[in-house]
């Protein structure tokens, strides 16, 4: 590790550039990694559920600084290369230009919904990999980079850069003896999540349903009228299994679920590697609840919970609740919570919109002065608008994203190529 801060590369990026440039020209010509970058302190990032298991929590591997400036340069340049030759299969939407969880959702919500309002039941299969980005193995990643023409002193870089590898676990000061990583991408890298996206990009191979993938979560999907369609959703689940077991990806069985959609669904059962799959009711799904009726309310009251939680925290640990202090505080710490993916999931009931508006209310009366005045009177105030405006608003700027390709994803939206006789331009 070279215990080099940012910031202090921020602050003298004119004087370190040139030094800087000589070595990353020094280090990619000989295709050689300093020992100093391949060195991580791993440290822990709780996900979700309870603290106590250590299955809960994400390692993330700190790595030298001055090495993720010249991985950021590589990394652009890979990109580059990826969306030139169109080399990235359309089915993901994790690290990789104009997707992200919002159109992973909205493409898989559209499928679904589109499908019901025909009358058809769908078949959803989460399925889980085990330690996904810990598990690549170094060999196989490296083959992938050169089917795809990714050679040269760039491939025998990435190659030095991925093995003989050491990690130590760092936790409250005290760190572990180092060990050796034998595969994985490191977590916290900037190279890594594109060359995990390039180890998983063929995995849709072959495959007959609809699949979406973000990074490693992965989720097989299609309409279930006939006994065909079963068979055919058995079928790429064992495609799935055995590519699985070909790039030594293991699927994690007990954590692999079917959501059956629709109120004629013939609710048939699925096995990944011999086991059948739970049967679940509602799925988180991208940090979004999804549940098989497609209602919101749970999906509202946990974000709900969320932001109370977070603005609790702030109304007992702030004592001078400045007004500007405050807002800046609401809008980058609670209001997130409530506006995550929210064109994916936007209630149309009274109590789930009401519910969502309480915490606004719920902070608008904490400042001093505005808690005997009108909820409007205290948004004007402050300079806000309602949660539902909002949300409106943000409709119809996704709407513009989706029509322009600034986000791109399969909707209907794409699919009327009729022309109308209209003033001024086609999008009207």
């Amino acid at each position: 590790m070279d215990s080099i801060s940012p910031r202090l590369l921020n602050v003298l990026a004119d004087k370190l550039a040139k030094p800087l440039t000589m070595i990353f020209n020094a280090s990619l010509q000989s295709s050689l990694v300093h020992e100093s970058w391949r060195c991580a302190n791993v440290t822990l990032i709780h996900k979700s559920r309870s603290k106590s298991q250590v299955s809960n929590y994400r390692p993330v591997s700190l790595t030298s600084v001055v090495c993720k400036v010249l991985e950021s340069i590589i990394k652009d340049k890979i990109e580059e290369y990826l969306y030139k030759f169109d080399l990235i299969v359309g089915s993901q939407h994790g690290f990789v230009k104009s997707k992200s969880c919002l159109t992973n959702l909205l493409e898989f919500l559209e499928y679904c919904s589109c499908n019901l309002d025909q009358g058809r039941a769908v078949d959803v299969i989460y399925l889980d990999f085990q330690k996904a980005f810990d598990k690549v193995p170094h060999k196989r990643l490296l083959l992938k980079l050169d089917a795809i023409g990714i050679c040269g002193k760039l491939y025998k870089w990435i190659e030095s850069w991925l093995l003989q590898r050491q990690q130590r676990v760092l936790l409250n000061g005290v760190t572990s003896k180092w060990s050796l990583v034998k595969s994985g991408v490191p977590q916290g890298s900037v190279l890594g999540p594109l060359l995990f996206v390039i180890f998983v990009n063929d995995i849709d191979r072959n495959i007959v349903s609809r699949l979406l993938k973000f990074a490693d979560d992965v989720k097989l999907f299609k309409s279930v009228d006939r006994i065909e369609d079963y068979d055919v959703i058995k079928d790429d689940l064992n495609t799935l299994c055995n590519w699985s077991d070909t790039w030594q990806m293991k699927f994690n069985a007990e954590k692999c679920k079917v959501m059956h959609i629709g109120a004629k669904n013939p609710n048939h059962n699925y096995q990944v590697n011999g086991q059948s799959l739970k049967d679940v009711v509602e799925e988180r799904d991208l940090g979004i609840t999804m549940h098989k009726t497609f209602k919101v309310s749970t999906q509202c009251a946990a974000a709900v919970k969320t932001a109370n939680r977070i603005l609790g925290m702030l109304k007992r640990g702030i004592k001078y609740k400045e007004k500007k202090t405050m807002l800046l505080l609401y809008k980058g710490l609670v209001r997130p919570h409530l506006e995550y993916c929210i064109q994916a999931w936007r209630p149309n009931l009274v109590k789930d919109i009401e519910l969502l508006e309480g915490v606004q209310k719920r902070f608008s009366r904490m400042l001093p002065g505005l808690s005997l005045i009108s909820y409007e009177a205290r948004l004007k105030d402050l300079g806000l608008t309602t949660l539902e405006l909002r949300r409106m608003r943000g409709d119809m700027i996704e709407v513009f994203k989706i029509i322009k390709g600034i986000d791109k994803i399969n909707c209907f939206l794409l699919d009327n190529e009729k022309v109308y006789n209209i003033r001024g331009h086609k999008y009207k």
